[in-house]
C-alpha cells in the first residue's frame, strides 16, 4: 500500500499541493481584483477566491469562488468556464511552476450553509431547547 494513503477514505493533501494551491488561490484573487478578464458575464462582479484545492498529480485544481453582492451566480460560473484558458495563461506569467494545471472553478457555498446553520440555531425552538436543559 502507497505510504500516503489512508485506508478507506482520502488522504490528507501534502505540503507541496496546499503550498501550490495557496499560490494559485493568491494569484486568482490578484487577477480577479485587477479586473483584467473582459468577459460580460464578469464585468463589475467582485469574486472571492475561498480555496484552491490541486490533485495528486499537480495536474488539475479546483478553484472555489464566492461572486459577492448578489450577482447571478449561474452567469458569472459560466463566464469563468468560458474563460478558463485565458486565466490559465495569466496565471502561467503569475506564478513561477512548471506546469499551471487545469482549473475548474466550483462555487463556495460553505456562507450559505453557515448562514443556514446560524439561523436553525437562533431559531425559537432550539433556544426553548437549550433552556429547559439549563433549568434542569
Amino acid at each position: 500500500m502507497p505510504r500516503n494513503r489512508k485506508r478507506g477514505g482520502r488522504s490528507q493533501p501534502s505540503q507541496r499541493q496546499l503550498r501550490v494551491g495557496e499560490l494559485i488561490r493568491h494569484a486568482l484573487a490578484e487577477l480577479f481584483a485587477k479586473g483584467e478578464i473582459r468577459d460580460p458575464g464578469l464585468e463589475g462582479v467582485a469574486l472571492t477566491v475561498t480555496e484552491v484545492a490541486v490533485g495528486r498529480d499537480l495536474g488539475r485544481a479546483r478553484a472555489y469562488v464566492v461572486p459577492l453582492a448578489g450577482t447571478d451566480k449561474d452567469a458569472v460560473m459560466k463566464a469563468l468556464g468560458r474563460c478558463r484558458s485565458f486565466i490559465r495563461g495569466r496565471l502561467a506569467r503569475m506564478v513561477e511552476l512548471r506546469h499551471i494545471p487545469e482549473i475548474d472553478f466550483h462555487l463556495d457555498s460553505s456562507f450559505d450553509n453557515y448562514a443556514q446553520v446560524s439561523s436553525l440555531l437562533n431559531s425559537e425552538r432550539v433556544r426553548r431547547d437549550l433552556e429547559h436543559d439549563e433549568d434542569e
